[in-house]
């Protein structure tokens, strides 16, 4: 069997696509001939510094329940649902409990929400969905418990949403990414003793690029080549969950 990718006459929807791993996730579904629609928190996909006009953009702020339901009310169709957007929260804020509830609002009853609110869509087809977890989802968050808790319960709601959908034919997976060359992990890379330490911890020795993820998320899409995967979380963070 060939391990190539066509999505030609597919709609994907990546959230938070305009930037880091949801935009090499997007790009990659757009190299394989699919509709990419990507969603973003500001107005505008001009108002990014890159060229994001090759993808339909609707403007969604994930703590906001009508802003989500916006977005599932203008979906039409979707055959590729990726849970991508997200949000780190450092101290103090994340340590107080609106801090902690703002993490799970956006990091994962919104996941819940548009799953929920697309299931119809993605029954057509059938569809698949990917979620982003994180190598978070298996360890403590001292700077962020909301982080940590959500990531860790998008691990089980795949696992439960993969249960659910099942008789409709709709695989839930998802990623579990490591230390990604992103805007959110900027700050960790430019501190020398942070950034020490994780390529230390991390066996491949180096921090891993948002493209190196979008080939597992094409391979979780894929009916032909993951058509018997549902409910699974893939760690791509260069060995860092075995060592």
């Amino acid at each position: 069997m060939s391990a190539t990718f066509d999505f030609t006459r597919h709609a994907v929807l990546v959230t938070g696509g305009t930037t880091g791993i949801g935009r090499a996730i997007a790009n990659a579904f757009s190299g394989a001939g699919a509709d990419v629609s990507i969603t973003g928190t500001r107005v505008n996909s001009s108002e990014y510094d890159d060229d994001l006009s090759e993808f339909s953009y609707v403007q969604v702020l994930l703590e906001d329940s009508d802003s989500v339901d916006q977005l599932i009310a203008k979906t039409d169709r979707v055959d590729v649902l990726v849970n991508n957007a997200g949000v780190g929260i450092d101290p103090p804020l994340s340590l107080t409990p609106d801090g902690f509830e703002k993490n799970l609002t956006i990091n994962l009853t919104s996941v819940f929400r548009i799953c929920q609110g697309l299931h119809d869509h993605l029954r057509a087809k059938p569809g698949s969905i990917i979620n982003i977890a994180s190598i978070y989802s298996n360890m403590g968050s001292a700077w962020g418990p909301g982080y940590g808790a959500s990531k860790s319960a998008i691990v089980n709601l795949t696992k439960s949403l993969g249960v659910l959908y099942v008789d409709d034919g709709i695989r839930v997976n998802a990623i579990a990414p490591g230390w990604i060359e992103t805007n959110m992990s900027a700050d960790s890379r430019d501190d020398k003793e942070s950034n020490r330490r994780i390529i230390e911890r991390t066996p491949m020795g180096r921090w891993g690029k948002p493209h190196e993820l979008a080939g597992t998320a094409l391979y979780l899409a894929s009916d032909d080549l993951a058509g018997f995967v549902t409910g699974a979380t893939i760690a791509v963070d260069g060995g860092w969950s075995v060592a």
